[in-house]
């Protein structure tokens, strides 16, 4: 897919204010670098040919999966690793490289994604944050075998692909655990925030149903508001991290 077009389907994610605040006259969009639209082209083309052999998602069409996939996971990346753009006049430019501008908050963060099927949001959010640590927990050998040759193709660094339940991974090991689309979503939780460390995020994105049942399964995090997703009625962003041990 042209890059033009994948930054104008990502417009909507990439220009939401963050954290569900007011924009702030002359706040900028995101800015995806060339390299990193490349890396979202070749994804879908590796995606869409394992496709065709395992099920890897209902969504068939380029344009869809950048949009479902691709928004939402773009959408979470922001806002759990927000970037600091320099004051330029020609920031506006959505293709300009500013790879080596970028100023993330949490430094090599080392981040879990439970679940992971066909890499989304982990995948996208080491796109996004080149300096995280990731791992991809995927217990489906033929998922896991995918996501092993999706991150040869990107060339992607510091990634882990775990082919094993989260039940066996070390707790307490990572600053940020995410969720998407898991199935059995409440058994699933208390196992993800196991795996969190003391002032860990566990990251959700779930339809806006499942907000308060997440709260319940897991009263001892404390919960930040639940942030809507560009183009849809009902997908939120919530992010829980464990109350402060006394």
């Amino acid at each position: 897919m042209h890059p033009a077009r994948i930054v104008e389907l990502l417009q909507p994610f990439l220009s939401a204010p963050c954290h569900s605040e007011p924009a702030k006259a002359g706040e900028e969009s995101a800015v995806l670098s060339p390299a990193q639209l490349k890396s979202i082209s070749t994804y879908i083309d590796i995606l869409l040919h394992w496709n065709s052999r395992i099920n890897l998602t209902a969504i068939r069409t380029p344009e869809e999966i950048v949009t479902r996939h691709f928004g939402e996971s773009l959408f979470a990346a922001r806002h759990l690793f927000p970037k600091v753009y320099p004051v330029s006049s020609s920031a506006s430019s959505v293709l300009k490289d500013f790879d080596s501008e970028f100023d993330f908050k949490v430094a090599a963060a080392r981040v879990a994604d439970l679940g992971s099927g066909a890499g989304f949001p982990g995948v996208p959010i080491k796109i996004w944050a080149p300096n995280i640590a990731l791992t991809l927990i995927e217990s489906n050998q033929k998922k896991a075998t995918f996501l092993r040759e999706l991150a040869r193709a990107l060339t992607l660094t510091d990634i882990n692909i775990q082919n094993a339940r989260a039940e066996t991974l070390t707790p307490s090991t990572f600053d940020v655990v995410t969720l998407r689309a898991v199935e059995r979503l409440p058994k699933v939780l208390p196992v993800a925030a196991t795996l969190l460390s003391p002032n860990g995020r566990l990251a959700l994105l779930i339809s806006s149903a499942q907000a308060e049942p997440t709260r319940s399964a897991l009263p001892n995090l404390t919960w930040g508001l639940p942030i809507p997703i560009p183009n849809s009625q009902s997908r939120i962003l919530l992010v829980g991290q464990p109350e402060p041990r006394i």
